[in-house]
C-alpha cells in the first residue's frame, strides 16, 4: 500500500514539473521577428516546395544552351523557371543569388547541388526569386534521392548575418 502512494506522489510531481516546463517555456516565439532590431530585414526561413520557388537560370560558362537545358531539369521538377539567360563567367560550380524572401527557397536549390553551389545574400533585394548562376564546375543537378540526403545534412534553413527569421505562416 505504501509503494502505491509513493508512486502515485511520484506521478503528481512529475505532471506538476511538465505543466511548468511548458508553462514557463521561454522558446516559444524562437524563430520569429519578436526581438528583431529596427531595420533588420526578414528572412523567410521556409523550406519551400518546388512548386513556389521562382528561379532565373543564368549560363556563366562558354557552353551554349545550358541555362537552357538546366531550366528544362528545373521545369521537370516543378520549379518555377522565371528567366533563361547569361551571366559573366564563374569558375564555381553555380552561385545562388538571392535576398530575404528567398532564403528558404535558396536553401532547397543548395540540395540540388550537394552543397557545392555558392550563396551570394543580398540583404537589399526585394524579391523572393532566386537567381541559379552556373558556373564551369558544373555537371548535373542531384537526384532525388541525392536531394534528400542533402537536405538531412544541410539542416534547417537558417537566417543570414543581419536578419531575423521571419514569422512563420500558418
Amino acid at each position: 500500500m505504501r509503494a502505491l502512494v509513493v508512486v502515485g506522489l511520484l506521478a503528481v510531481l512529475a505532471l506538476t514539473f511538465v505543466v511548468l516546463a511548458m508553462v514557463r517555456d521561454t522558446q516559444g516565439d524562437t524563430g520569429t521577428a519578436k526581438g528583431c532590431p529596427d531595420g533588420w530585414p526578414l528572412a523567410d526561413v521556409t523550406l519551400h516546395e518546388t512548386k513556389d520557388v521562382k528561379i532565373n537560370v543564368l549560363n556563366a560558362t562558354d557552353e551554349a544552351g545550358r541555362a537552357g537545358s538546366v531550366a528544362d531539369d528545373f521545369r521537370n521538377r516543378k520549379f518555377q523557371v522565371v528567366k533563361v539567360g547569361n551571366a559573366k563567367a564563374i569558375d564555381d560550380v553555380a552561385v545562388l543569388r538571392y535576398g530575404p524572401k528567398g532564403v528558404g527557397s535558396a536553401h532547397l536549390l543548395r540540395a540540388y547541388f550537394l552543397n557545392e553551389a555558392k550563396p551570394d545574400y543580398d540583404p537589399k533585394r526585394t524579391d523572393d526569386t532566386v537567381d541559379v548562376v552556373l558556373g564551369s564546375a558544373f555537371q548535373q543537378l542531384a537526384t532525388t534521392t541525392e536531394v534528400n540526403q542533402s537536405l538531412g545534412d544541410l539542416g534547417a534553413p537558417q537566417a543570414p548575418k543581419g536578419t531575423c527569421p521571419a514569422p512563420v505562416k500558418k
